[in-house]
């Protein structure tokens, strides 16, 4: 037994207020658990993300490393979690280090532009490490789309990949 997963989410926007309203009124979980090893020793960035989380919903910032270590410690069983990445890569490792997400694929939400990448919709870009990471999740047999907002219909992101030969 390990704690439930409703929804796994890359957003390099973290907890705002699309993931704050929609999201969690639509899964309804208990606890909101972003992890990031660059936000967890970011003392404002935490502070902020755990204000932003929604009446009734605890939210903790907390690094890969700590997501491992609780994900299969019993005291934890009772969490209905949305996860939160910053990166794909996160997300990878969290995976490869033994969090289940075959229940609910993984939700790209927002992946920020930098130079050099490629707009796969309005809302992610990608660049070669990103690339890497999906078609790794993709080869563990992970669904993993593109959907901002729970209304939205879900896009696998592997045809947009091999669409811009990715």
């Amino acid at each position: 037994m390990a704690m439930e997963i409703l929804l796994a989410r890359v957003d390099s926007r973290l907890l705002h207020g699309q993931v704050a309203t929609a999201w969690t009124k639509k899964i309804k979980p208990n606890r909101i658990l972003v992890v990031s090893d660059n936000v967890a020793e970011d003392n404002l960035r935490k502070t902020l993300i755990t204000q932003a989380a929604p009446p009734g919903v605890n939210a903790s910032v907390i690094t890969v490393q700590k997501m491992l270590d609780i994900y299969k410690d019993p005291q934890f069983d009772d969490l209905k979690t949305l996860l939160l990445t910053e990166t794909v890569q996160d997300m990878l490792r969290l995976v490869q280090g033994g969090v289940d997400l075959s229940e609910t694929g993984v939700n790209i939400g927002s992946l920020a532009y930098a130079d050099e990448m490629i707009l796969l919709t309005d809302a992610i870009a990608v660049g070669p490490e990103e690339v890497s990471a999906i078609r790794e999740l993709h080869a563990t047999g992970l669904d993993v789309f593109a959907q901002k907002i729970p209304n939205d219909s879900k896009k696998d992101v592997i045809p947009m990949l091999d669409k811009n030969k990715l």
